[in-house]
């Protein structure tokens, strides 16, 4: 005979790493078992596993009307027990599967058609949030997926901790957040930030046909413009002094110069690129890598000096050996090594600009900086300066390496960095 059960979902998996809440659901036991979640949440302590209901004392409960919720989910446990009793001895020849859309079949038949439509617009943010950021720590970007959940958190936190239906958003609700956020002196660049995460979200959901709405909040909202940061390119000079600095070989400062000075070579690299790069990439005279922020694929043609430092780490390597001891295989397991990668080379670029005399703020952006400022001050293109940095809107991505060849923009980076 099948069975039916309240429960909480505890799974690792079904944890809500947003909230940190687990989902209640219906457990169907049929031969096999299944789960139904539900649209409610709470943690182990605010769930009551003997009555099967929330528990109206507990914290992590405020705000929620506790009586409503529980006779929903009687209701809900009390319909499925009473469609397995009415199927009786045929249910013997039901699967599991069949079963269960039977069960959710009968709870819609109990909705009127109003509340009906509004359910099909009941699409959470944390909830529809959580699978785009799962969907970017799947193919290995973190970074987005960390900005994606920065964005959530801060206007849950706005709304009192509550969670939003994406429907529900308007453009009130878009000033209030970005005047909540101004008046406790959060950075215009942050607002920006996190604005437009959830607009990627929202507008990810209308896409992909999990809402319906009148209206886009935001085609009628202007996000607040970030503010321009202070510039932090050094010249070309000072470039001129880095290469001049000797430190012993195989030292961290010696490398962190080496990795300073094939960024420059290499058009403004990224770092998390450089820390991937293996023997592999270096071939026919050239560096090709994909651009872990977009994707696209870069082609570098070796200058002489990338060709003189290079020669250090491609000693003894296989294709498939990393081609620096700073290696990262751009997984987001492993997302932490990177970032840890990071602060210590941007500590040892602290080093090197104070031996090389450079008194500006000195990291591994100011060289991808640096050099388009530099491209910038002698005649070279905006468009070709554009297409070298491989830059990561959508628009540019979608034309990279169109407009200009390789033979231009090698040209160009001969002149900049000879």
């Amino acid at each position: 005979m099948a069975k039916v059960r309240l429960i909480l979902d505890t799974r690792k998996s079904s944890k809500n790493t947003v909230s940190e809440l687990y989902p209640i659901a219906l457990r169907v036991f049929h031969i096999k078992p299944r789960i139904i979640r539900l649209p409610y949440q709470t943690s182990i302590s605010g769930w009551d596993s003997n009555s099967f209901c929330l528990k109206r004392s507990v914290l992590v409960n405020k705000g929620l009307d506790c009586s409503k919720i529980n006779q929903i989910l009687y209701d809900k446990f009390h319909t499925a027990r009473s469609l397995i009793n009415e199927l009786g001895d045929g249910i013997q020849y039901m699967d599991v599967d069949t079963l269960v859309t039977e069960i959710k079949n009968k709870w819609q038949e109990q909705i009127s058609p109003e509340l009906k439509s509004k359910m099909s617009n009941g699409l959470m943010l944390r909830d529809w949030g959580q699978v785009i950021i799962e969907r970017k720590r799947k193919i290995n970007k973190p970074s987005s997926a960390q900005w994606y959940l920065s964005g959530i958190k801060a206007f849950i936190k706005f709304n009192d901790n509550q969670d939003i239906r994406l429907d529900q958003l308007n453009v009130s609700m878009l000033k209030d957040f970005q005047i909540d956020k101004e008046s406790r002196g959060v950075k215009p660049n942050s607002i920006s930030s996190h604005m437009r995460a959830i607009r990627a979200i929202y507008n990810a959901a209308i896409n992909e046909d999990r809402i319906k709405v009148a209206k886009n909040p935001f085609h009628r909202y202007k996000i607040p413009s970030s503010n321009q940061t202070k510039k932090k390119a050094i010249s070309k000079e000072d470039f001129l002094n880095i290469r001049k600095l000797k430190y012993e070989e195989g030292s961290a400062l010696w490398h962190t110069k080496n990795y300073a000075l094939i960024m420059f070579n290499c058009r403004g690299m990224n770092l998390i690129d450089l820390v991937k790069l293996k023997k592999s990439n270096v071939r026919q005279g050239r560096i090709f890598y994909g651009r872990s922020k977009t994707s696209d694929p870069l082609s570098v043609k070796l200058t002489s000096e990338l060709q003189e430092i290079l020669s250090h780490y491609l000693k003894g390597k296989s294709d498939d050996d990393f081609l620096f001891p700073a290696n990262y295989d751009g997984s987001t397991a492993k997302y932490e090594k990177y970032k840890t990668i990071r602060r210590r080379v941007n500590e040892r670029l602290k080093i090197i600009a104070s031996d090389a005399g450079i008194e500006q703020h000195f990291t591994t952006y100011s060289i991808r900086h640096s050099w388009a400022t530099i491209a910038k001050f002698m005649g070279i293109s905006t468009a070709i300066i554009s297409e070298g940095l491989g830059h990561s809107s959508l628009k540019t991505t979608e034309i990279y390496l169109k407009r200009f060849d390789n033979t231009t923009l090698d040209e160009a980076n001969e002149l900049i960095v000879a």
